[in-house]
């Protein structure tokens, strides 16, 4: 028998290890280089996650109605990432919102505690999205895309912006991540925007896009660089806006 240890994890399964909690026994370690492997699948888990936050609001929504239903999507949606972006957003603004020096900026980054406008930061996209999922109708899009495309956004900042320290995850996604690994990232978001929403689902792609630009640009300005924080920030930030553009009523202006 061959020994299994020794052969590489498929990107797509590496990417659903490293992004959720979805149980994938048997699997060799995780290393640095198959995370970097994995970064073109990112908006491919973003479509898993969001197939099963559809199958949560399927479910609830008939029984206790919108805003439950929603609230229960929003847990899930935490649930099955181990709250991975979720952490990131927090430690990103109260670096970024701190108005310390760079050194110290990246210094409250590592630190585990949540001040003021980490809890801030969290408390908007949370309470952001639970109100954006309660209000759409039907939800179904916008939850399929909504973590493909705040995945994508993960891998437009590891790409395109330089990393703000040294060592870290961060440098040795820039350092190895090519240019083909985005364009498939891209290529697999923009097909699925476009299957699953139509032009909405564009429009959503270019605003997302727009947003995660201006973002990053900010905190590249501020750091120095991007960090695995900001990458969870880009992602968490990237979510509310895709929900917000495919959930807009046009017909109430």
């Amino acid at each position: 028998m061959s020994d299994t240890s020794t052969r590489p994890t498929p990107g797509l399964i590496e990417a659903i290890r490293f992004l959720t909690i979805i149980p994938l026994p048997g699997l060799s370690p995780m290393s640095e280089q198959s995370v970097v492997r994995a970064i073109p699948w990112f908006p491919a888990v973003g479509l898993v996650i969001g197939g099963a936050l559809v199958a949560v609001d399927a479910l609830a929504r008939p029984l206790w109605g919108d805003l439950t239903a929603a609230v229960l999507v929003v847990i899930g949606w935490g649930i099955i990432t181990g709250g991975l972006h979720l952490d990131g957003l927090s430690d990103t603004f109260d670096a970024v919102m701190s108005w310390r020096s760079r050194e110290r900026k990246l210094e409250i980054m590592k630190d585990s505690r949540i001040g003021a406008m980490g809890a801030l930061a969290l408390m908007a996209v949370l309470l952001l999205k639970v109100a954006l999922v309660a209000g759409a109708a039907p939800a179904w899009p916008a939850l399929l895309l909504a973590p493909m495309l705040g995945r994508w956004a993960d891998c437009y900042g590891i790409y395109r912006f330089p990393p703000a320290r040294e060592g870290g995850l961060g440098r040795t996604f820039n350092a190895q991540v090519r240019q083909s690994d985005l364009w498939l990232a891209s290529l697999l978001m923009v097909a699925s925007a476009w299957i699953i929403a139509g032009l909405a689902g564009l429009i959503t792609v270019g605003l997302v896009f727009g947003v995660a630009h201006v973002l990053a640009r900010w905190w590249v300005r501020d750091l120095g660089g991007l960090t695995g924080d900001t990458y969870g920030a880009l992602c968490e930030i990237g979510e509310v806006v895709a929900l917000a553009a495919l959930t807009v009523r046009w017909g109430g202006m």
